[in-house]
């Protein structure tokens, strides 16, 4: 095991060497010169005259079509030719992405499985360590054999794994590769995927059926090789289905055991706690009366759970502070709040392993306004015998919208019926040049319509994806966008409404038109009268007048916003609130934009080269700073209110926002929301939606309207759709 931790970090700088859990050397190609091109040094004897423009090899590696043309033109040449190693001009074009040498070298006849250079390997699997899929895809479209295999036995699938390019691996898997096929030392690409620390390729893998329980020649298993690397991901994704915690290795070594050798056992203990396991890999229980039968379905007991859970903290809060003291009540009363919030976190460890995160938003918090809804109508009835219509009716749509907001699908991007229609997804795509982050859901195997974005926590692409809101649990999207605004309205109707009935009721109380004790220690003998008169509705009016705060912003931020035909995602995407502390990014993703984070695949650059006529280099890596922010800064992201001064100031790039295709102006973009023909009251027709005044489907909407390709001709750049989340 040793070995093969060290041989993770003992590649050469400059170099594409693969080193395994063997600690061999997988692929020797040429090194990389400054300017991403492979050099020439290996294959040219030093010394040794090469006439520039009679060395062919070069002429690949540099795409020049021209060159070659002549070369082949005087019979010097012909596509076959091979050096003495066997490399071909195919070989150096290929590992360069030079997309057109590929096709003219397979039109004069070059062998497309003509192996050679030090690792015996085809074209195809020299492209795949530079994650040039493009260039992959064309080779295989022209009878690249993609279960061939190198010196050491790696396959194409082997190959592109140790690089970790998500889109490179789905291509692959769709042409008919084994996802289980092993090398000559019996690793499969999920155990290469575990070991490297690639938790999306693994996450690919394990759904596309591989098997978690395979062992290599060792007996070393998937979740070995994950706590070999101690990556958390790929550990907890390979115990969420169903790894073997107690496997032993041909020399009697369980994944603890590895752990430990490996100083990743802080990481195992901390994976299994969030999949529901203790240190030992045993499930956690609850033992409490009737548990047995309460957690038959524990995904079902966790979800009402945590609904109704914030009407028992504001119910003992609003009781506590109402009938002590204000110098008692108010600090026992947050100290039961907090307690309580304590208590839901830890029957959170007990939940699926995917419900986790909610813990860590302010779920709780945020559900406190159900429970204010319904207390607050109980309570203003009963002790407001004048309660008027307005209330009623403000709180009754309140209720509907809100389980309309929650019930309804948000517009679910359908998904592909199969393998057949996936990879003709795929290859239409590629021919498109499109076969990226922004174009296409490696989670859900889907073209990923305009507008659209893959919500971790559905698990779904969501069309016109505006946010996921944790008060709801469910993503605010095409279908149920007017439904959370109404929610909104009729919520803040409904605030004022019962800060009214109650200003009104107290004015009764100090005009002595009411009974009430005028004995207290602090305020004054009329305040105290009108604290003891009703004490309970007026800690509850207050705590109701507070949150008018977050109300009026966030209808505020999505009046503008609808305004301009924009949503939440989009507003906010290219500002600086991605940057900051983890757990601010966590409270301040749920409180604004929901699910903002991207999928953490192991993906390279998606942007089209400067000749659309060449395939872009898609290379993984791609680094990401992390800025520290004060603790005013990070506050100011919870409570929303960058969302708000943002959108408030306009504070955008001009430039991004004028190439919005979408906005036709604020009337039409308001008429367009308010009057789509979709029923207020119902369920609406998946993904239909109003643009410009016409009906448009959002779920297979792939290119601007054409209503609005003149208007934005003129303008720079285009529409960008949104790319794949990411998860906090």
């Amino acid at each position: 095991m040793s070995e093969g931790k060290q041989s993770n970090s003992t590649s050469a700088v400059g170099t594409a060497d693969i080193m395994g859990p063997t600690g061999k050397t997988s692929v020797a190609t040429p090194k990389l010169s400054d300017d991403e091109h492979v050099e020439m040094e290996e294959i040219i004897s030093p010394g040794s005259p090469v006439n520039p423009d009679e060395d062919i090899m070069q002429l690949a590696r540099l795409g020049d079509i021209q060159g070659i043309e002549k070369l082949f033109g005087s019979g010097k040449f012909d596509g076959t030719y091979a050096d003495a190693e066997g490399i071909t001009p195919l070989h150096w074009a290929a590992i360069n992405n030079q997309y057109a040498m590929c096709q003219f070298l397979l039109k004069a006849g070059a062998d497309v499985n003509k192996k050679g250079g030090e690792s015996v390997a085809t074209p195809a699997m020299w492209a795949a360590q530079r994650c040039h899929y493009y260039t992959v895809h064309l080779l295989l479209e022209n009878g690249a054999d993609p279960l061939v295999t190198d010196i050491q036995g790696y396959n194409i699938l082997h190959l592109a794994t140790f690089e970790g390019n998500i889109f490179l691996l789905v291509l692959l898997l769709h042409q008919n590769i084994s996802v289980d096929i092993p090398d000559s030392h019996g690793h499969t690409s999920l155990m290469w995927a575990a070991y490297k620390g690639f938790p999306a390729c693994v996450d690919l893998f394990l759904r596309w059926g591989a098997d978690v329980h395979a062992a290599d020649e060792t007996g070393f298993t998937a979740l070995h090789w994950a706590l070999v690397k101690g990556s958390q991901g790929c550990i907890q994704k390979l115990i969420e289905y169903g790894a073997d915690r107690f496997a032993e290795t041909s020399t009697g070594k369980t994944p603890a055991v590895t752990a430990v050798e490996m100083k990743t056992e802080r990481t195992w203990h901390r994976a299994l706690r969030e999949c529901g396991y203790d240190e030992e890999g045993k499930p956690k229980t609850i033992d409490f009366p009737m548990s047995s039968w309460l957690l038959q379905d524990k995904r079902s007991f966790m979800n009402k759970f945590f609904f109704f859970f914030p009407f028992l903290i504001l119910w003992v809060m609003v009781m506590i502070s109402s009938h002590m003291v204000v110098y008692a009540g108010v600090p026992i009363a947050l100290f039961a709040g907090y307690g309580l919030q304590w208590l839901a976190q830890q029957v959170m460890e007990y939940a699926p392993s995917d419900m986790r995160h909610m813990h860590k938003t302010a779920t709780l918090a945020c559900g406190n306004i159900r429970g204010y809804i319904i207390l607050g109508w109980v309570k203003v009835v009963i002790n407001c015998p004048s309660f008027n219509l307005a209330f009623g009716v403000a709180y009754t749509l309140c209720g509907y919208f809100y389980f309309c907001t929650m019930i309804y699908e948000p517009g679910y991007v359908p998904k592909l019926g199969g393998l057949g229609p996936q990879k003709a997804v795929i290859d239409e795509l590629l021919s498109l040049w499109k076969f990226d982050e922004q174009n296409f859901c490696v989670p859900c195997m889907v073209r990923q319509p305009l507008r659209s974005k893959h919500c971790k926590r559905c698990n779904r692409c969501v069309a016109k994806h505006d946010h996921h809101c944790p008060w709801v649990y469910n993503c605010i999207g095409v279908n149920n966008h007017r439904h959370f605004f109404l929610y909104l309205v009729t919520l803040e109707v409904g605030v004022l409404v019962l800060v009214r009935i109650t200003l009104k009721s107290d004015f009764e109380i100090l005009s002595d038109k009411a009974e009430g004790s005028t004995e207290c220690n602090i305020l004054a003998p009329e305040l105290c009268k009108l604290v003891n008169a009703d004490p309970y509705t007026l800690v509850l009016m207050i705590w109701a007048a507070l949150q008018l705060t977050w109300v009026t912003m966030l209808m505020f931020v999505q009046l503008v916003q609808i305004s301009r035909a924009m949503t939440t995602w989009e507003n906010m995407r290219g500002t600086d609130h991605m940057h900051g502390s983890k757990a601010s990014q966590a409270i301040t993703s749920a409180l604004t934009t929901g699910t903002t984070s991207q999928s953490g695949a192991q993906i390279g650059n998606a942007g089209l080269g400067p000749d659309p006529a060449l395939p872009p280099t898609h290379a993984p890596g791609g680094h990401h700073h992390n800025h520290k922010q004060g603790c005013f800064a990070q506050w100011k992201k919870i409570l929303g209110v960058d969302t708000f001064v943002e959108t408030a100031l306009n504070k955008k790039d001009t430039t991004r926002r004028n190439r919005n295709p979408f906005s036709a102006g604020c009337l039409t973009n308001c008429k367009d929301f308010w009057c789509d023909p979709a029923p207020v009251f119902g369920k609406r027709e998946n993904g239909a939606a109003m643009l410009g005044g016409q009906v448009v489907d959002y779920t297979a909407m792939y290119e601007t309207p054409r209503m609005m390709s003149a208007r934005t001709r003129t303008r720079a750049g285009g529409y960008e759709s949104v790319a794949v989340d990411d998860s906090v």
